[in-house]
């Protein structure tokens, strides 16, 4: 179940080279024909953009927002590279559509691993050829798996739609934070879609799903969401594709909200009773960053003083005697004050706080606006993954 489920599409991953360990680290996803197709794509918001990002962007522009193939390689961001990095990310693009046969701008482009470094383009050269050659409805776990870096585990979907499929692959265990969420994803479908719809429809589904994921706050160079529309199943019916495609991305931003490095738990953090859906979306991202509620997640600790300390600094509006707190099923703080828990409930909440998946519900009782993020906890592991470059 992942990107050559859809009609039209196919894949490849190999190991290149580009990563010591030897493990898979250069992936495809292609049309079968090698013929281009509608894309649409949303990117990182950081201004340090990396290479690839940049080559994208132009490709798209360049080739009337059509793509036949996507090429990624993991272990080397290509980010902080200057002009080389430009001409590295082009080079890849070039290898591909000669192998393909298609113009080079109807190839995009990812990376995904450690920043400033050069990428080492002689496994990339001699790796791109075995890649596009290895093209194949059987190789979408080879993809997925080529392009993980410090996740633990492949992360595809499949959703079902009315008459048609959407498929995916993506990447992310860190540096997951609006927008988006160091993350790479690539989608396609057999729906018939005019590309001002499909990226319409993929920017509602990027909002609700990878923008509202947040691990540690930090937002990558690099980060890239991709779908490719062959229309072999024709049109879908209105609005049900918009649907299917949040669905598809909500499914893969959960798999890294739960491959998050060092997590021991995946939080849900829903703010409502805002005065609008904005408001509810910047207090739920306050509280799902503080690493002082990420660090209480971890020991098992339904401290709700630091849920309303974050919310009061939110820059929203807020009233401390109006706001409730419940973990789980159970009300901790009912109108800014503790609330009185027996004994029955407060085995409820420790045993739900125990558990791998926890929500977190803050009603600020001050209008109808609501919001959710994904979250985790903050621990001992994380630190460890991210002390150094090594």
């Amino acid at each position: 179940m992942s990107v050559t489920d859809p009609l039209g599409f196919v894949a490849a991953g190999i190991a290149a080279g580009i990563k010591p360990s030897g493990n898979p680290d250069l992936a495809l996803v292609a049309t079968e024909d090698g013929q281009p197709v509608t894309a649409a794509a949303v990117f990182t918001s950081n201004k340090a953009t990396a290479a690839p990002v940049q080559v994208s962007r132009a490709h798209l522009a360049a080739g009337n927002n059509k793509a036949a193939a996507v090429v990624l390689n993991s272990g080397n961001a290509n980010a902080a590279t200057g002009k080389q990095g430009t001409d590295d990310a082009e080079r890849m693009t070039a290898l591909v559509a000669e192998h393909l046969g298609c113009d080079p701008n109807e190839v995009l482009v990812c990376s995904t691993g450690l920043i400033g470094i050069p990428l080492p383009m002689a496994p990339i050269e001699s790796g791109i050829p075995a890649l596009v050659a290895a093209r194949a409805k059987d190789q979408a776990e080879q993809a997925a798996t080529a392009i993980m870096t410090t996740d633990t585990h492949a992360k595809q979907t499949l959703v079902e739609g009315d008459g048609f499929l959407i498929g995916g692959m993506a990447k992310g265990a860190a540096m997951l934070a609006p927008n988006m969420a160091t993350m790479l994803a690539v989608l396609t479908t057999d729906a018939e879609v005019d590309q001002a719809v499909l990226q319409k429809a993929l920017q509602h589904a990027v909002d609700r799903s990878f923008n509202s994921l947040s691990v540690d706050g930090c937002t990558s160079t690099n980060d890239t969401v991709i779908v490719l529309a062959s229309g072999r199943a024709g049109p879908p019916q209105s609005g049900d594709f918009t649907d299917a495609l949040t669905t598809a991305c909500q499914d893969l931003a959960s798999q890294m909200a739960g491959d998050a490095e060092g997590a021991t738990k995946v939080v849900t953090v829903t703010v409502v009773g805002a005065a609008s859906d904005e408001e509810a979306a910047k207090g739920a991202r306050k509280i799902a960053e503080s690493q002082l509620v990420k660090c209480s997640f971890y020991g098992q600790d339904p401290y709700w003083g630091r849920v309303v300390s974050e919310l009061g600094s939110a820059g929203i509006e807020f009233d401390p005697d109006l706001v409730n707190v419940t973990y789980g099923l159970v009300t901790v703080c009912q109108d800014g004050v503790a609330a009185t828990l027996d004994d029955s409930e407060q085995q409820t909440l420790a045993e739900h706080m125990r558990e791998r998946h926890i929500t977190l519900l803050a009603d600020l009782g001050v209008g109808t606006g609501r919001w959710s993020i994904l979250t985790n906890d903050l621990t001992h592991a994380y630190v460890d993954e991210n002390m150094g470059t090594s």
